[in-house]
């Protein structure tokens, strides 16, 4: 399980928000073999581009998309199972991280910046994950899909993980990979980085192909001139 922060710690005055899938790591294969293989056995033939169209977005948005008929408890059992196979699929696959993630992780660890990890996908897929590449070190919270009630570009995500940190939204940067997501970074208040892992194009305030792309003042220089570095309280 990954540490969370709680308000006896001190607190940074900066935080950086990670997207997950796009920017930490690029898992869209196990995604791909998890939702085509527990469509299957609903007897519904998954092709690659319905797969690309929805990819993102949260389970109960694509299920419902797929299977309109189906009640509550059906739509949960069928996410349920796409989410235990694609853990299995990280248990016994592994993981990277993409380009330049693990410099930055330590780089802003050593200089004092909190970080969170703020996903639409479910907590148990986040710890996998972190437990897979020995992340929980580097993160002071977690947000999840199980935290918010609704999925980017809607804000929540990226609001939630700085109210957990306590940290200003104006003393944030996310990193992102999807359009969507620079979207909700941009509507909650925070700097964006984007990443053109999974998308030609991103708006954000500074867009790199990989994270070895950066200077090594980028995520400071994104705050330059912001004021509100005081903590939430």
């Amino acid at each position: 399980m990954m540490k969370e922060t709680n308000a006896g710690q001190a607190r940074a005055v900066r935080a950086v928000l990670w997207d997950v899938d796009g920017t930490l790591i690029d898992s869209r294969e196990y995604h791909w073999l998890s939702w085509r293989g527990a469509l299957a056995a609903e007897g519904f033939a998954l092709t690659r581009g319905q797969f690309e169209s929805t990819f993102g977005r949260r389970n109960e948005e694509i299920l419902a998309g797929y299977f309109p008929a189906y009640a509550p408890e059906d739509v949960s059992r069928v996410g349920a199972a796409k989410e235990e196979e694609y853990r299995r699929l990280i248990r016994e696959r592994g993981l990277a991280l993409l380009p330049g993630v693990a410099r930055w992780l330590e780089r802003l660890k050593a200089e004092g910046w909190l970080q969170a990890m703020a996903s639409s996908a479910p907590r148990e897929n986040l710890d996998a994950i972190a437990s897979a590449l020995g992340l929980g070190k580097y993160f002071d919270a977690v947000v999840s899909a199980e935290d918010v009630t609704a999925g980017k570009p809607d804000p929540q995500v990226f609001l939630a993980a700085a109210a957990r940190l306590r940290v200003v939204p104006r003393a944030c940067v996310v990193v992102e990979d999807a359009p969507s997501g620079t979207e909700a970074a941009r509507r909650a208040g925070m700097r964006v980085i984007g990443v053109l892992s999974s998308h030609a194009e991103l708006e954000a305030d500074v867009v790199v192909r990989t994270l070895e792309e950066l200077p090594d003042d980028a995520f400071d220089r994104l705050l330059e001139g912001r004021r509100g570095d005081e903590p939430e309280r």
